[in-house]
Formats: C-alpha cells, structure tokens, sequence
C-alpha cells in the first residue's frame, strides 16, 4: 500500500526551511502533497495561485511531491486525498505547543491519519515567511532564505505594491 502524506500550511511564501522539511519528507512517503491552505483569518502576501506555483516550481525536482491547494478542514483534506499522514514543522519550542495542540485535535477528528513532525536543518530553523517578507520589505536580502524563484516574486511584489 502506498502511503500519501499531506504537509500543510500557507506557505506565504515557501521558504528553504520548509523545502528543507519537504524534501525529507519526500524520502520517507510514497507521495507528499504540499497543501496551500485558504485562510479567511490572515491577509496573505500572494493570492492562493501565486503559492501554488511558487511552490510547484520550487519543488519541481521531486517526483513523488505535488501542490494543491484546499480550503476547510485538514483531516477532511486528508482523506479526500487518502493521506494517512501529515507533516509538520517545529522550528522552535514556541511552536510546540500549537503545533501539540492540532496534532490531537486531528487525532480527534481524523484517528486513522497520524501527524509526524519535522525539524529543518540548523542553518534554517530560524526562518519564517513572516520574517522573510519583513526583510524583504525593508529592503534586505533574502537569498539564502528563500528559492530563487520566490526571491523574484518577493521582489517583483514589492516594486509593483509601492
């Protein structure tokens, strides 16, 4: 049986610390959806499309990983797309505890889908979309944090926006 695995987020935009946690995590399922959640609560940078080609370009090379966006619940999601898994990222302690928290509100609602969680490299652990775009906006370079591809839609985004 092949095992799917969803790793969700808003990837606004994918960063190398999360192509870190899906390229690991693209060696352990068969095949891993990275899945672009809609969020009514939070005002993205780029539209739901503009992450989902980020993110497809980004994770181009990978065979088994595609990206999709979904809107609702995960574990709705999930089994939808007959995900048993779902991958998420712990970047520091902070994170633990809402991470914690979803994990068994899943476990809940979905008991058949088991959530593993991944921790990026070092030299990534620090980085997040939100900081991303704060150094980009201020003016900063952002290379080593980012693919190069979003690198140029952050630039671009910004120059059009001002």
């Amino acid at each position: 049986m092949r095992t799917v695995a969803v790793y969700p987020g808003s990837f606004d935009p994918v960063t190398n610390g999360h192509l870190d946690v899906i390229q690991r995590a693209a060696t352990m399922f068969d095949r891993l959806i990275v899945a672009i959640a809609h969020h009514t609560e939070k005002t993205p940078m780029f539209t739901v499309q503009e992450r989902l080609a980020l993110a497809r370009s980004a994770t181009r090379n990978l065979r088994n990983v595609t990206a999709e966006d979904f809107k609702g619940l995960l574990v709705n999601y999930a089994r939808r797309r007959k995900a048993t898994v779902v991958v998420r990222g712990l970047r520091a302690v902070s994170d633990f505890e809402f991470e914690f928290q979803m994990a068994l509100v899943n476990r809940k609602l979905g008991p058949q889908i088991e959530t593993i969680f991944l921790v990026p490299k070092d030299e990534y652990i620090f980085i997040s979309s939100r900081l991303v775009k704060e150094i980009a906006h201020l003016g900063g370079d952002v290379s080593d944090f980012v693919p190069r591809n979003v690198e140029k839609a952050l630039r671009h985004k910004l120059a059009t926006s001002r």
